[in-house]
């Protein structure tokens, strides 16, 4: 198969490579999109992974050509001929938080692109209990970006904001911008303020019906929210966070850090003194069930359609061959061009 092998930091090469062999309980996927993720820029550029070679991706989706034997037939009746959404966590299985199904936080994880093998190749294989057959209707491009928008939905139902609370949502990346458009199911346009840095940004924020009146820039004099998302992932923004936070508020860190994370002993004071609740998230939940943050945004996503006239696949802004992926990795690490969601399209 054709795949994409990271050699070594910034040694990715699009290359011939052996095609998966199956283990227990898996299942060979037909790669159909991949997403680049912005954790992929310093995991291919600057930091390297876990071991080398490594295939990279981990937001993508495809559909089963293969199944190990001991895959029973009414399961591969299920997923045959489906598009097929993929959870690239690969719980333990052992420890205490996989025992009670938490398996975003499990101790011991494997996953796909980082630590084994992931999607920018034209094979991948997944364990069957990853995969998530998905709707009719429910496009392939849609499907490699249920990762992150699992990740936004995690975080909103973690701090469950209700009706008429003041939210706010500090940039607007990837995960920025779902957050917004989960909570446009919660609280509606009118009580999200949204914060960004670029004019791009604040178009984004209109097309989802985000006033302009509720448009701000980081520096701008910022109206004091009940519910605040960091998704930066900086010492300031953390500082600018804490400081326009109500009093009894809530706070929910989602940004990856960019490098070590320190703040004042004045923005400690108002954690204190304000009595805010400050949250942490990573990942989201994926047990297979109703109740899981995926099946959460397949109910939500033809919500924000009927109701908003919003999908999921508006925040591609740039689609590009197997072939091409370099250039989308490219306009990432460089910041050549302005960007959101980055599409590779495997053929």
């Amino acid at each position: 198969m054709k795949a994409y092998v990271l050699h070594d930091i910034g040694q990715l090469n699009y290359e011939e490579y052996d095609t998966p062999s199956l283990s227990t309980g898996e299942v060979l996927l037909k790669v159909e999109a991949a997403g680049i993720c912005g954790s992929d820029i310093p995991r291919i550029f600057k930091n390297g992974t876990y071991h080398f070679p490594t295939i990279p991706g981990h937001e993508f989706s495809g559909h089963a050509v293969k199944f190990a034997d001991d895959i029973p037939m009414d399961l591969r009746h299920k997923l045959e001929g489906r598009t097929l959404g993929v959870f690239p966590l690969i719980p333990c299985m052992k420890c205490d938080c996989c025992k009670e199904r938490k398996y975003e936080m499990c101790s011991s994880y494997s996953y796909l692109g980082s630590r084994c093998d992931g999607g920018f190749a034209e094979y991948v294989r997944v364990p069957v209990k990853n995969l998530l057959p998905l709707p009719e209707g429910v496009s392939a491009e849609c499907a490699a970006m249920l990762e992150p928008m699992s990740v936004a939905a995690h975080a909103m139902r973690r701090i469950s904001p209700v009706a008429g609370e003041k939210t706010a949502v500090y940039g607007l990346g990837t995960i920025g911008l779902f957050t917004v458009m989960f909570l446009l199911t919660v609280v509606g346009a009118e009580n999200i303020y949204v914060i960004g840095n670029k004019e791009s940004q604040k178009r984004r924020a209109e097309s989802l019906g985000i006033p302009k009146e509720n448009y701000f820039d980081f520096n701008d004099d910022i109206p004091a929210a009940d519910v605040s998302f960091e998704c930066v992932g900086r010492s300031e923004v953390v500082s600018r966070v804490i400081d326009n936070a109500k009093p009894g508020g809530r706070v929910m860190l989602v940004g990856n850090p960019a490098s070590d994370m320190s703040f004042s002993q004045a923005v400690y004071w108002k954690i204190l003194r304000r009595q805010l609740t400050v949250l942490g998230t990573w990942n989201s939940s994926f047990t297979g069930e109703d109740d899981d943050d995926w099946h959460y945004v397949l109910r939500t996503i033809p919500i924000l359609k009927e109701r908003f006239d919003i999908s999921p696949e508006m925040f591609i802004t740039h689609r590009f061959e197997a072939a091409d992926l370099p250039r989308g990795l490219g306009i990432m690490r460089d910041k050549t061009e302005d960007f959101v969601k980055i599409m590779s399209i495997w053929k």
